[in-house]
């Protein structure tokens, strides 16, 4: 028997692995077109003309093929460029160092040598069931911390998510601790050890913990409303709010008053704005979605 027979044979599927192939196949297709359906009719209802969703409502293609919502919001696209500048840079500067901060902190707790760790960790996790609530959260950040209409004051407040922490906490309790003691051997300091081994080794789980991260700081239009009222500091998420709330707001004038306002898109100016405000984002997850299903199967240990 030669050596291609010998490999057709070994990688000759059964009957059974076909079927459950073809079936598996088949379910995770029909799941991600359920997945992906919404997003279509996001983007058909973005251009569709107001009219034509009052009348037959929303559909994969739209009835009556219409810009003004993309229009309205383009009206002054430096604004929108600009906000979106100022949302990048507070993702940018958030994830880096909620990463960092969030790392750190996991790779403390996750030390078997720190004495303290149990009841730092309680610490932690208490703050997830009882806090000063938004009131004394304002005056502190407003009063004490003077961060009123400062970039800061959209950083701070998630900086570190205690949630993600004990996630980090837990993936980097199972990184073998013989591997800190071989690098303390060979004269590493803790921060050394953090930096050139805890970190590399924990890259799926940074990388899965950042995304969510990025996805808090993208979406975040609460702390704007808080703390900024200079419109030159508006984030895109906030910015899109104000001019859906401004939006509805004529609307209602001009039903309660009977007065017309036409081409006034209101509904599909909120799809238009899900697709400018989710857009980024759908770019930036195929590079990271490989580490959702990546194991720590990474390091090695000396003999």
């Amino acid at each position: 028997m030669s050596y291609s027979t010998l490999v057709n044979n070994r990688i000759r599927m059964s009957k059974s692995t076909i079927i459950f192939n073809i079936i598996g196949y088949s379910i995770l297709s029909v799941l991600a077109l359920l997945c992906i359906f919404p997003f279509i009719m996001l983007l058909s209802g973005s251009f569709t003309a107001e009219q034509s969703i009052a009348q037959y409502g929303y559909g994969i293609i739209p009835r009556e093929f219409s810009t003004n919502a993309y229009d309205l919001l383009f009206k002054n696209p430096g604004e929108i460029v600009h906000a979106y500048g100022v949302t990048i840079f507070i993702t940018a500067a958030g994830t880096f160092f909620g990463l960092f901060v969030t790392s750190m902190t996991a790779y403390v707790l996750s030390r078997q040598d720190f004495k303290y760790r149990n009841g730092f960790s309680f610490f932690f996790y208490f703050t997830t069931l009882f806090n000063g609530g938004t009131l004394t959260i304002y005056i502190f950040f407003v009063k004490y911390l003077n961060l009123k209409d400062s970039y800061l004051a959209l950083i701070l407040p998630l900086l570190i998510n205690v949630f993600y922490l004990l996630i980090m906490r837990s993936f980097m309790t199972s990184i073998p601790s013989s591997i800190i003691e071989s690098a303390k051997i060979d004269g590493a300091g803790e921060f050394l050890i953090y930096v050139r081994l805890i970190l590399p080794l924990s890259k799926s789980g940074l990388t899965t913990i950042g995304l969510f991260i990025l996805l808090g700081y993208w979406n975040d239009w609460y702390n704007a409303m808080l703390y900024i009222s200079d419109y030159k500091m508006y984030p895109l998420q906030y910015m899109l709010y104000n001019m859906l709330s401004a939006t509805e707001a004529i609307s209602r004038i001009s039903s309660s008053s009977g007065i017309e306002i036409s081409n006034m898109p209101a509904q599909s100016l909120k799809m238009a704005m899900a697709v400018i405000a989710t857009g980024p984002v759908l770019l930036v997850y195929p590079f990271v979605q490989k580490y959702f299903v990546k194991g720590i199967t990474i390091g090695a240990v000396k003999g």
